[in-house]
Order: structure tokens, then C-alpha cells, then sequence
């Protein structure tokens, strides 16, 4: 390997196995009752402290005008709360690594909004992709043996809204860009603006939870959840200056992976021959269905018009 490579390598790593640590730590969240805009609220939060910090040290002001407001707003509501929400109660009732699988479907979903957006040209083995990645959604909700209960299988949808949500705001973004703020400044403004608007949900609905002591180990995994989420994407924003997206793009990869394995090692989960199917059918799909080395996603250059997925 390149030595220029070695560290950014090792960024991807690290990000990867972050990214795929949340669905377990998520799990483990909901684990004692705790519901999904309690959650993405300190979720938001505890992120936007810690994004803070860092963006102090930057010597960075958030901005507060109308374009920037707009980005947050995208950002918060289809990057985070309804996405976040979404993912929050389907792993109450589905196994993390399947959650995580699921979540590999992001490209197959931004390329046909790409071609609605006209984003991106019609390529054939991206439709391909696509319907091996669908292959694999029926993998799972089909053969009886799949799904450790049938009644699980009325999830799967609930599962795929989050996936759904993250390839629309890829296009968004590729779409009408983010207002020339890079992007920890555009995560921390949308982490801000997204805790203002999911405290009155948590509030409204009863779900705030606590802040106070006693801590439980479901208040431990959603601290975690939030800190390694802030971690991962710093991560991956330094790999995409370094090593350029095609590089960075393999993340997705990664982190299926490492959700299924650190589901397997902390929550004891064990799957079907179906789901290890399907596993190899989507992450084919995946593989087939990726941008080319002209795309990004949030952590791409921030000016508008640039083609990202």
C-alpha cells in the first residue's frame, strides 16, 4: 500500500467500524423504552456539544442567514430526525445487523431520485445494482426461515424509509449544494436546528428522557451513539480530503460489515442462510450501483451544481 495511503486507510477502518458500532449501540438504546424523539434529540444534541467544541477550536461562527438556514433545515429534517426516527423504531423490533444491511440500500435508492433530479444519467449496470439490491429485500422478507419472527417482516419498510431519506438528501445536495459552508459547518448548524425541533417532539409526545442520574447502560450506548457518530463523519471528512471520494465511497462497504460483525459479537445475534444471501446480494448491488469517481455526498465540495450521490 501507497504510504500516502496508510493513514487514510486507516481513517476509512475506523470510520467504517464506527459507523457500523451505532446500530448495535441503538439497539441497545432502545433496549428499556426509551423512543425515537427522545433519542434524536439527545442524539442531536450531544453532537451539537461536541461539534461545538470542535468548531471553537476552529475558531469557527456559525452562520445564520437564509441560505445556511435552509442547509440546516434540509440537513436536520431529511438527514437526521426523519431518517434517525424512523431507524430508531424499526430496531426496536428488528435485529441490528439486519438494520445495518438495510441501510446499505443508500445508493440504490439516490440513483433512481438522481435520474428524477437529473442528477445522473441512465447506466445499466447501476440498474443492475439496483435490482440485485432489491433481490436481496425479498431474500429477507420472503423465504419463512428468514426473519427469527414472521411478524418482523412488517418492519422491513420502516427500515428502509432511513436509507431512503439519506440517498434523497445526497441529491438534495448534489442538487442545490450547501450555500458554501463546508461540512462541519453545515453538520453543526443542522445538529443545532434539528435539537431545537425534535426538544418540543420529545416534549409533546413524552418521550424527553432525563437527563439526570441515575445512568443505565441504554443512556451509556445513546452517549456513544452520538459521540461515535461525530468521530466517524470528522473521520471521513479528513479521508475525502486526503484520498478523494472514489476512496472514501468504500465506507459503505465497511460499515455494513462491521454492523453485522459488532452485532454478532455484543448482542449475540445469529442469522439465517437467507440473510447471508441476502447480505451478498446487496452488497453486490452496492458495489454496482456506486457514483463514479465525479461523485460525493455531504463531505464533497460544498458549491452548488457539483454532481454528488
Amino acid at each position: 500500500m501507497p504510504r500516502n495511503l496508510i493513514l487514510p486507510f486507516l481513517a476509512l477502518l475506523l470510520a467504517g467500524a464506527g459507523w457500523g458500532l451505532t446500530q448495535p449501540l441503538a439497539k441497545i438504546a432502545v433496549s428499556e423504552g426509551y423512543r425515537q424523539f427522545g433519542l434524536v434529540f439527545w442524539q442531536m444534541t450531544i453532537g451539537a456539544v461536541a461539534l461545538g467544541i470542535l468548531q471553537a477550536v476552529r475558531r469557527r461562527r456559525i452562520r445564520w442567514d437564509a441560505p445556511a438556514l435552509f442547509v440546516y433545515l434540509q440537513l436536520a429534517l431529511v438527514g437526521t430526525v426523519i431518517p434517525n426516527s424512523a431507524s430508531y423504531e424499526a430496531i426496536r423490533h428488528l435485529p441490528s445487523g439486519l438494520v445495518s444491511v438495510l441501510l446499505s440500500f443508500v445508493p440504490m435508492f439516490a440513483f433512481p431520485i438522481a435520474l428524477a433530479f437529473g442528477i445522473e444519467r441512465f447506466v445499466l449496470t447501476r440498474l443492475l445494482g439496483l435490482c440485485l439490491g432489491l433481490a436481496g429485500v425479498l431474500l429477507i422478507v420472503g423465504p419463512e426461515a428468514s426473519l427469527p419472527e414472521r411478524a418482523m417482516v412488517a418492519f422491513v419498510p420502516l427500515a428502509l424509509i432511513a436509507p431512503f431519506f439519506y440517498g434523497l438528501e445526497s441529491n438534495l445536495i448534489a442538487k442545490w449544494g450547501t450555500a458554501g459552508l463546508d461540512p462541519v459547518d453545515a453538520l453543526f448548524g443542522a445538529l443545532v436546528l434539528g435539537s431545537a425541533i425534535t426538544l418540543p417532539l420529545a416534549q409533546a409526545t413524552g418521550q424527553f428522557i432525563d437527563p439526570r442520574p441515575p445512568w443505565a447502560l441504554p443512556d451509556m450506548a445513546l452517549v456513544a451513539v452520538s459521540l461515535v457518530h461525530v468521530m466517524a463523519y470528522c473521520l471521513y471528512v479528513w479521508m475525502l480530503g486526503k484520498a478523494g471520494a472514489l476512496f472514501a465511497v468504500q465506507v459503505s462497504y465497511l460499515v455494513t460489515g462491521f454492523g453485522v460483525f459488532w452485532a454478532m459479537l455484543i448482542l449475540g445475534e445469529i442469522y439465517s442462510g437467507w440473510i447471508w444471501a441476502a447480505i451478498c446480494l446487496m452488497l453486490l448491488g452496492v458495489f454496482l450501483v456506486q457514483p463514479g469517481p465525479g461523485a460525493g455526498t455531504l463531505a464533497g465540495k460544498p458549491e452548488s451544481g457539483e454532481k454528488r450521490q
